[in-house]
């Protein structure tokens, strides 16, 4: 089931696009994990049948995860702050902002008469920046609690694993690699 759930994870990368242009710009900008997902894919990342977390998905089309190691490619606040203009100049509306498991969140909502036809969720905390780029709606009060199951997904949380264990070891390899040329 895990080889199946991470070959539609894969394949899904490699179909679809953005949902937003400032969402497009910031993938092209920096580098950092993308990983994008729909309604189906997200089902099958439920692999313990929890009605909570089918509940939590009910209304997205499509999505875009993105998370980027803020030190690794120099993201600054103002980078941050440039971000947060680029969807309010494509109509998006802050809805909320508030903090949660040491991470600050801002929700950002596209609405057409009344409907809302696009999410965006942002995530900083001191090492990195998250982006959901959502195609359809979560309940607001509920992002926390989405987070919290991305990162206790067992496929999705363990490409987050790796993104950020594979920046340590840059980072270790650089630092070995400081320490052999101050002994030579």
């Amino acid at each position: 089931m895990r080889f199946l759930v991470t070959l539609l994870l894969l394949a899904s990368v490699e179909v679809a696009g953005a949902q937003t242009k400032t969402t497009q710009a910031l993938d092209e900008k920096y580098d950092g994990l993308s990983l994008f997902f729909y309604r189906n894919t997200l089902r099958m990342l439920n692999q313990k049948d929890d009605p909570a977390f089918d509940e939590l998905i009910k209304d997205i089309e499509k999505m875009r995860f993105m998370m980027i190691n803020k030190v690794e490619s120099n993201f600054t606040d103002s980078d941050y702050k440039k971000l947060l203009d680029g969807y309010k100049s494509e109509a998006y509306e802050e809805m909320m902002s508030g903090r949660a498991d040491g991470r600050t969140f801002t929700v950002y909502l596209r609405e057409t008469n009344g409907n809302v036809k696009g999410t965006v969720i942002l995530a900083k905390d001191e090492e990195s920046v998250m982006v959901l780029d959502i195609l359809g709606k979560i309940a607001i009060n509920k992002v926390p609690e989405f987070f919290s199951a991305i990162d206790n997904s067992t496929d999705i949380g363990g490409k987050i694993k790796d993104f950020m264990s594979d920046d340590d070891k840059k980072n270790e390899g650089a630092i070995e690699k400081d320490n052999k040329a101050g002994n030579n």
